[in-house]
């Protein structure tokens, strides 16, 4: 059997991160079972084609709507192409999987107009609670997840207002929401959709390796600068979070590798949820 290939869609644009090492070190774990190749679509206009069986396109840095970059189109058509060829085909084997996360996750929202992405009136960074819609109680990636379930969030951006007319359409299904609010008379953001049975993202950064995350944030510059920004009381609570095993650890443990394990079976038609 010809081994699975999976693109790897970075758009960081050239910034230095922690997603795409995160991604590389998950996916390196299934080197047995699937390749994967780097593209680096913001700084390079590197875009994949359709011979892949497995997409993950990561978060990034900055406004999910700026316009004029020549990666923008192909980009966009790359996600329409995935689309398309899914409704078109009918054998599990031969589908495209994908998974958004963060900054692609409000891009496709955006490509989908499943609902309006608009800048947050102040950054979201940390970890936190998400609370599953009925959809997101009935999601076989989220059955190992609580509810409440915490996640890693960094974002300046925001997935609002559902065009429930287009989900429904879609046949799409949001699975969670942003942490209750009542202190605050802002909408709740959308924080995971279930796009269809090969395609889903979060809003938050489910690669997020809990240990690494917390020997990084603990470097004496790192801590400075987050409490600096973020005040100390949002800085211990992330530490907490992050050492804490069912926290971030779980959330990390479930999705991708879930993911990953869903498409591989489906692809090689092996025991499908």
């Amino acid at each position: 059997m010809t081994p699975l290939r999976a693109a790897l869609i970075d758009m960081y644009n050239g910034e230095s991160n922690r997603g795409i090492p995160m991604l590389k070190n998950i996916l390196h774990r299934y080197a047995d079972e699937l390749s994967f190749d780097h593209f680096d679509v913001r700084a390079k206009t590197e875009i994949p084609d359709l011979s892949y069986d497995i997409y993950i396109f990561s978060g990034g840095p900055g406004d999910p709507l700026e316009s004029g970059g020549p990666w923008q189109a192909p980009f966009f058509d790359l996600i329409s192409q995935l689309w398309e060829h899914n409704q078109q085909t009918e054998e599990p084997e031969a589908k495209k999987h994908c998974f958004f996360i963060c900054h692609s996750f409000q891009m496709a929202c955006h490509h989908f107009d499943l609902g309006t992405v608009t800048e947050r009136y102040k950054m979201s960074f940390g970890t936190y609670p998400v609370h599953k819609t009925h959809s997101g109680k009935e999601e076989p990636l989220f059955e190992g997840l609580s509810d409440p379930f915490y996640i890693a969030d960094f974002r300046r951006f925001q997935v609002v207002t559902p065009n429930k007319a287009r989900l429904k359409e879609m046949d799409a299904s949001i699975l969670c929401l942003e942490k209750l609010r009542p202190h605050v008379h802002f909408e709740r953001a959308i924080m995971a959709i279930r796009f269809s049975p090969e395609m889903i993202g979060t809003q938050f950064h489910p690669e997020a390796d809990p240990e690494g995350l917390l020997a990084y944030f603990m470097q004496p510059e790192r801590k400075e600068s987050i409490v600096d920004e973020h005040g100390e009381a949002r800085y211990n609570r992330m530490i907490h979070d992050l050492g804490h095993p069912q926290k971030i650890k779980r959330t990390f443990d479930t999705l991708i590798p879930g993911f990953l394990d869903h498409a591989i079976r489906e692809l090689t038609l092996v025991n499908s949820y």
